[in-house]
């Protein structure tokens, strides 16, 4: 039998077209079952972080990630993984998470959730500040992130909040070693310590007692005039606190000295006031 050598051409062309749809057929249905799959893998996910169990739905939220990489799934699933973590007090897989997250979508626009997640991560590894330090550093570091770069963010008004008892924490640490130090008369190390309360954290509890302490260490090594300019400071703005009264004794023909000091302690003292 022979063909037209006109309908030839019409024929090869209708073949290809039909191969054609079938290749498109074949891969939007491929398509579909791996968003499903991504779909399942995720609510899979959602059932067993909401049943208490927050390893395996981590695991799933990274399979769901996993499977489509360049799905607007993938991201989402990324940080229900840290949060997963997170809930159940995995802290430091949460972090390795966010932290993951952080670098492979720098641009997602939950950013900021990643951020504030990560402080909150860290703050609440915070029980000692004399053993935690790292912790309260790095929850500081994200959570100022969180308000610098989200500042009309949600996060941001709880991360004030967090900071704010960070610096009491941060200051109750310099405060520490300055008494300690005002104890061993170590006059340059204690000066340091309370300095820093004074300059870092101003606005904590522990100011006054910081410029109180100040007063007392440079009445000590007989510089009346620093002495006189922070007890100016405290009274100007804490003339009826509790430190106040106690700075006030010190320049007051009452107040005692913490204990006489002999020729070898008073060339001691002459030496660091050279310091100044």
């Amino acid at each position: 039998m022979k063909i037209n050598k006109f309908l030839l051409p019409f024929l090869c062309l209708l073949i290809f077209v039909s191969c054609s749809k079938e290749d498109v057929r074949k891969s939007v249905i491929k398509e579909k079952s791996l968003d499903l799959q991504v779909l399942e893998a995720y609510q899979e996910g959602k059932n067993y972080l909401e049943a208490g169990d927050a390893i395996y739905a981590a695991s799933k939220f990274n399979e769901a990630e996993l499977l489509f990489p360049q799905s607007e799934w993938a991201p989402k699933s990324a940080l229900m993984a840290a949060y997963a973590y997170y809930s159940q007090d995995y802290l430091k897989d949460a972090i390795a998470e966010l932290d993951r997250f952080v670098k492979i979508y720098p641009k997602y626009k939950s950013l900021d959730y990643a951020y504030y997640l990560m402080g909150l991560s860290y703050y609440e590894q915070i029980i000692d500040e004399k053993k935690d330090l790292q912790s309260i550093i790095k929850a500081k570091k994200y959570l100022e992130i969180v308000i610098n770069d989200y500042p009309k963010t949600s996060y941001a008004l709880d991360a004030t909040f967090k900071i704010d008892l960070i610096n009491d924490i941060l200051a109750s640490k310099e405060m520490y070693l300055g008494r300690h130090y005002i104890k061993k008369e170590k006059w340059a190390a204690a000066i340091n310590r309370l300095k820093t309360v004074v300059i870092e954290y101003d606005t904590t509890v522990y100011i006054e007692e910081a410029l109180h302490r100040l007063v007392e260490v440079y009445y000590i090594l007989g510089l009346e005039n620093e002495a006189s300019k922070y007890a100016q400071v405290l009274g100007y703005n804490y003339q009826s606190g509790e430190w106040y009264k106690e700075t006030y004794r010190i320049f007051n023909k009452d107040y005692k000295t913490i204990k006489k000091r002999d020729k070898k302690e008073k060339k001691l003292l002459e030496r660091i006031r050279s310091f100044f």
